[in-house]
């Protein structure tokens, strides 16, 4: 179900923004920079954002993170943003694909080619009706985009139980992935049975076998300690997630323009660090996931890349990417 907001919600949260601007703090700032977040607050993305973006935006603006999805539910952020209930977020391309059909290239599978191929498409021509579409129809600004991680397969079931070497032997296997529409035709295309649930239940989830399966990036897998309750990673690569640093319109028209390029500065500063730890991670974790017992291996991605293309080529997906768009994708990871 795609997602809409009226333009009164927009004028809304420009008057919540004018309202913010004029309070004082505590700490003498004029403006609060609330963040909430799904991940905790080890998570690579909350580190980079309090190590790096809070500290450089510490002059003019509190920051203020919130994790595992205590201040607003996963999937809520852009709407709270959208009303001015909120200042920043961390977002997917699943949820903008939510409100923005057209976002949905972003999460197909095999599209983005690594963390430098997200960089060039990101800043690219090509991305700027994407973003002005956010800002005038959400009233949100994609400041930056953060490196999420290669997502793999990770299931309860050992490898001796079940192997798994192409889409086909994933057939039956119910693996968590975020509700949203995109989120679960990307299940289906892996050959899974997507089942929808929050992140933050699926350790119990895992636990207790109501799933057999999760997908995310090996650092979010020791993050959140997967590993204690599954056998086995499929390093099947199929999506180089990301994530934006997002931030509401109005309170960004609210500051100076060098408090902008401040802000600016910083999501881009906080990305980069993320960025570089998530890949020393990800050279780092396949090590430490096998001392806990688990068993990682690499299954035939070529079939998986062939059977999840399709997927999507032939799907309602790919009718609302602008014409063009994906070429002008591939072509910039082949520079």
């Amino acid at each position: 179900m795609i997602k809409t907001l009226t333009r009164r919600t927009t004028l809304s949260a420009a008057l919540a923004a004018t309202l913010v601007g004029g309070m004082a703090f505590a700490d003498g700032h004029a403006i609060e920079l609330r963040m909430s977040m799904a991940g905790s607050e080890t998570d690579q993305r909350a580190v980079a954002m309090t190590e790096v973006f809070g500290p450089a935006v510490a002059d003019f603006a509190t920051y203020t993170p919130s994790y595992n999805a205590t201040l607003f539910a996963q999937g809520t952020e852009l709407e709270a943003i959208s009303r001015g209930n909120l200042e920043m977020s961390i977002t997917s391309a699943q949820e903008l694909a939510q409100f923005f059909p057209e976002f949905s290239i972003f999460t197909a599978g095999y599209v983005h080619q690594d963390a430098a191929h997200q960089v060039a498409v990101f800043n690219d021509p090509l991305f700027e009706p994407f973003h002005q579409t956010v800002i005038d129809e959400l009233g949100v600004r994609l400041l930056s985009v953060m490196y999420l991680g290669r997502r793999q397969v990770n299931l309860r079931q050992t490898r001796e139980e079940l192997e798994v070497m192409t889409p086909d032997d994933l057939a039956g296997v119910n693996l968590r992935m975020p509700g949203t529409d995109a989120w679960q035709f990307l299940g289906s295309a892996l050959g899974a049975a997507p089942t929808p649930m929050a992140f933050n239940e699926v350790y119990t989830a895992l636990s207790t076998g109501a799933v057999d399966g999760q997908d995310n990036p090996l650092p979010t897998v020791v993050d959140a300690r997967f590993y204690e309750v599954t056998n086995q990673i499929v390093l099947t690569s199929h999506l180089v997630d990301l994530n934006y640093i997002a931030i509401s319109e109005a309170v960004f028209q609210s500051l100076t323009p060098e408090q902008q390029a401040t802000v600016q500065e910083a999501a881009d500063a906080a990305a980069e660090a993320g960025r570089v730890r998530q890949l020393e991670l990800e050279g780092e974790l396949v090590a430490f996931l096998e001392g806990e017992g688990m068993e990682v291996y690499e299954p035939d991605v070529a079939a998986f890349r062939e059977a999840v293309q399709a997927a999507y080529l032939g799907s309602e997906f790919a009718e609302t990417w602008p014409e063009g768009v994906l070429d002008q994708i591939n072509a910039l990871g082949a520079n």
